[in-house]
């Protein structure tokens, strides 16, 4: 279906793919996974020929294959209605409901076999493209990614992000190519529509390559792993899912060290027997005279054999049977630190209500309390108010009934989802200096914990990156020492050892954490109280588990 054929990328003097070969098959679903800036999407923009590689091909096969990537979907499409732009992702139906409508018109004027085979070629073509099932199978697709209930005259210009990005994915679903190339395709997706997606990609017939650094999709939609490794810049291939991977690198790492302990331990009693044999020949040298030939013959094979075994560990340490040193894996250092006391109640809910003018309420009837130390997940589909429940609690929004309270010595710490609050003209160092006073030396340092080291720390926010920006939205939050958070989608754009990183950090955290999170693998960590946004109002369950025995989602 699909063969990469020794592909290198560079831009510059930083190399991103260097020599990367690996085949989908037809029919095949395969993750492709690595660090934030290993080069996954460069290498899914050489595959669908969005970029030129300096060297290597992508061939297809058969070479007029279909490939569908997800990030092209919307191109060109801005200035139509949510229906036009269906009707263009399925052009080839479109035109053959036109043309079977209107065989059928002329039929009523001219019943001749010429009229009556030009019909039933007509029907036979509409019928091969999915008849008039298409249309069920369209609003079905679009239901499954929580669009059903969006007007289909509305611009899709006028669509959130979110929003857009699944009407990106109902597109490309709906032009059925040969293989589907998916870059972050669960952004933005709440956990109904993740468990659709699932269902209809374990389902698809085609071959499926798609980026996700959410853990469990991977586990339960790919058959194979392909991790880009950011320190060779090559992909090695993994069979199974997200967990046989991960299993697999914990097995391979240790193997690793105790290869090179072993390693350590060969050479050390190595050299230790090159010193032995060069101090022996030195002490016969010193104790014995030029009249004693026999003896020092014994000091130059002692020298003798020294200087063969010295050569022959020279030899090894250049070779490739050398094991290296395995590197500790450099990630986000995340340490929220203790929060400044404060009184117990930190958050008040009662019967809060909020609705938009001139549309039905979001939600009515919300309330619970929070005291310190509680952890709070919110969940709950696309559009029932999430993000406006956050805002509330923040305050840039007012309830349309109820009342929201902070407790009084509360210190709030926002991570937009959006990552609105950042501005795009200052550089990643001067946002950090703006939060806190300190010198640049240290600013530097402590981004350094966030990947920010070098030239990267002096990048404007606006060329940054959507996984770097998420960064540095953490790494603010540290600096301001916070007692509530309020994260909206905090791993969106994070990598899963980011993401890793992150849930520890907030397990060490003392403050209270309120969080709308779509990530199920952190969700059953997490270990706090879920309020679902449901039917308009809240429920609030003891835990994800109870969650989901309920079937609330």
């Amino acid at each position: 279906m699909l063969h990469v054929k020794h592909l290198s990328k560079s831009y510059g003097s930083q190399v991103i793919l260097d020599d990367v070969s690996f085949v989908v098959n037809a029919g095949e679903r395969v993750g492709l996974i690595g660090p934030n800036g290993a080069g996954k999407t460069t290498l899914l923009r050489c595959i669908v020929g969005e970029e030129a590689p300096d060297r290597g091909e992508v061939v297809r096969s058969p070479r007029d294959a279909e490939i569908g990537y997800l990030p092209q979907a919307l191109r060109g499409m801005e200035a139509l209605t949510i229906a036009d732009a269906v009707a263009a992702a399925q052009r080839e139906w479109v035109e053959a409901e036109r043309a079977l409508a209107e065989s059928g018109a002329r039929l009523a004027d001219d019943a001749s076999d010429a009229a009556l085979a030009a019909y039933d070629a007509a029907l036979a073509r509409f019928e091969a493209l999915g008849g008039y099932d298409r249309e069920q199978r369209a609003a079905a697709i679009l239901a499954g990614l929580g669009l059903g209930t969006v007007d289909d005259e509305r611009p899709v210009a006028s669509l959130s992000g979110g929003q857009k990005t699944r009407l990106g994915v109902a597109l490309l679903l709906l032009r059925e190519p040969d293989m589907l190339v998916l870059d972050e395709p669960t952004n933005h997706l709440d956990v109904e529509a993740l468990v659709w997606l699932e269902g209809f990609l374990t389902n698809f017939p085609g071959a499926v390559l798609v980026v996700s650094h959410d853990r469990e999709f991977l586990d339960r939609t790919v058959q194979r792993i392909l991790f880009l490794d950011p320190e060779t810049h090559q992909v090695r291939s993994y069979p199974g899912n997200y967990t046989a991977f991960a299993a697999a690198r914990q097995q391979e790492a240790e193997q690793q060290r105790e290869a090179w302990v072993r390693q350590q331990e060969y050479i050390n009693r190595v050299r230790g027997d090159i010193g032995r044999l060069k101090g022996e020949a030195q002490a016969i040298e010193r104790s014995t005279t030029p009249r004693q030939p026999g003896v020092r013959v014994l000091a130059r094979k002692k020298a003798a054999l020294a200087k063969a075994r010295e050569k022959k560990l020279e030899r090894f340490l250049e070779s490739d049977e050398r094991v290296e040193k395995p590197r500790p894996r450099w990630g986000l250092k995340l340490d929220f630190g203790e929060p400044p006391p404060g009184g117990r109640a930190v958050l008040s809910l009662e019967d809060v209500a909020f609705g938009y003018p001139g549309q039905a309420p979001l939600f009515t009837g919300v309330s619970f309390d929070v005291q310190h130390g509680d952890r709070i997940a919110v969940v709950g589909p696309n559009g029932s108010g999430k993000t406006t429940l956050l805002r509330l609690i923040e305050g840039t929004l007012s309830p349309t009934a109820g009342t929201v309270r902070l407790g009084a010595t509360v210190r709030l710490g926002v991570l937009a989802q959006e990552q609105e609050t950042l501005d795009p003209a200052l550089s990643v160092l001067e946002t950090a200096l703006r939060e806190r006073a300190m010198s640049e030396t240290e600013a530097r340092s402590f981004l350094h914990y966030f990947l920010f080291s070098g030239d990267a720390a002096l990048r404007p926010v606006g060329r940054c990156s959507l996984g770097e920006r998420a960064r540095l939205q953490l790494a603010l939050l540290v600096l301001r020492g916070c007692t509530l958070l309020l994260l909206d989608e905090p791993l969106n754009h994070l990598d899963i050892e980011g993401r890793e990183h992150f849930a520890a950090a907030l397990e060490a955290y003392g403050g209270t954490v309120f969080a709308v999170v779509h990530d199920r693998a952190f969700l059953r960590t997490f270990g706090g109280r879920i309020v679902a946004l449901e039917r308009g109002t809240a429920c609030v369950y003891p835990g994800y588990e109870e969650y989901l025995e309920a079937g609330a989602w």
